[in-house]
């Protein structure tokens, strides 16, 4: 599936008054809107940060569709989803009428006719939730829950839900480093995008050749590769590490994960070079002794269960936003974003 056929992302996800539509990809959205929700996901946390419940989305329906498999982001959407009070659908796609010879779009048209007004898709297919959004129901606000190896939109605003809340410096201030299977990983492509629109202006990719994607040097001059893991990391704010993607490497990449460890694992000789305050991340799920060692990943500098917390707060804003509309007739959304 080809993404130059759709329209441009902002052209999708928003609608005629700016305001979010679909979210699909962090491509064309502004620093604006991205503060947006930034700012309504903290304004789900209480006093004693606490996730707060809200009857925001009392009476609307969010489905979710994973034609692929994840239980953390399934989990957290529909945690999202029921603490903003909305019926919540999980739909078993490995046994859905798909497998028996009916059509995506036509299993898709019957679920939008069960009056749902939300879809949170995850798929294989690089570009799968702008083709719904474009083309099967753009009546239904479409969440992209990551598609192929093209983008993960609410993991990136919960990563940098997590660097502001963490670090409390802003973006314009901070050195960014994520390490690992870049070349395969829609974390990345969403983070470095979501990085640059909020300002950050030193963005270090670290990683082996053979997982580096071809044209990632179209990003900019704030966006610098190593192939060397000390020196990507030399006085960083924030170390976000990845998870080598195997089920996504089409051809031998790694040598073996040993090596991969040897030279780019995240251990405290290395982390001691970051700076003393700097976070490790992770999206999940880990591997211990490939990507990170244990000692840094249960470590005090690690917030990777914050993260877990901030996603759930993050998929409560998209959510709530994509139905902003409706919401600003009731006068609900104001009282949670200002």
């Amino acid at each position: 599936m080809h993404l130059a056929a759709l329209h441009t992302p902002s052209q999708i996800q928003l609608n005629s008054q700016g305001n979010l539509k679909h979210f699909l990809t962090i491509d064309g959205l502004s620093k604006e809107t991205l503060t947006k929700i930034l700012d309504t996901a903290q304004s789900f946390f209480n006093e004693q940060n606490q996730l707060i419940t809200l009857p925001l989305l009392e009476g609307r329906t969010v489905m979710n569709l994973f034609f692929e498999n994840s239980t953390r982001t399934r989990t957290t959407f529909e945690a999202a989803a029921k603490r903003l009070s909305a019926n919540v659908l999980n739909i078993d796609i490995a046994r859905s009428s798909t497998s028996k010879g009916e059509t995506l779009r036509d299993t898709l048209w019957n679920l939008e006719a069960m009056a749902a007004d939300i879809f949170v898709v995850r798929h294989s297919s690089s570009g799968a939730a702008h083709f719904i959004a474009q083309t099967v129901c753009p009546q239904v606000a479409i969440i992209n829950a990551g598609d192929g190896r093209h983008a993960h939109p609410t993991q990136a605003m919960l990563d940098m839900l997590t660097i502001r809340r963490e670090t409390k410096k802003p973006f314009e201030a901070l050195s960014v480093a994520i390490i690992g299977d870049i070349k395969h990983s829609r974390v990345a492509r969403s983070d470095v995008a979501a990085l640059q629109t909020l300002g950050c202006k030193d963005i270090r990719v670290i990683a082996p050749n053979t997982l580096l994607p071809y044209g990632f040097e179209e990003y900019g001059a704030d966006v610098r590769l190593f192939n060397n893991m000390e020196a990507g990391i030399q006085d960083c704010d924030v170390i976000i590490t990845l998870r080598i993607q195997n089920e996504r490497i089409d051809s031998p990449a790694l040598a073996s994960q040993a090596e991969f460890y040897k030279m780019y694992g995240l251990n405290k000789e290395r982390l001691a070079m970051a700076k003393p305050d700097c976070i490790v991340m992770h999206p999940g799920p880990m591997n211990r002794g490939v990507e990170i060692d244990s000692s840094i990943a249960d470590g005090p500098q690690a917030v990777i269960l914050n993260q877990v917390t901030n996603g759930i707060a993050v998929r409560m804003a998209v959510l709530a936003l994509s139905m902003q509309g409706q919401l600003q007739e009731k006068g609900l959304i104001e009282a949670i974003a200002g």
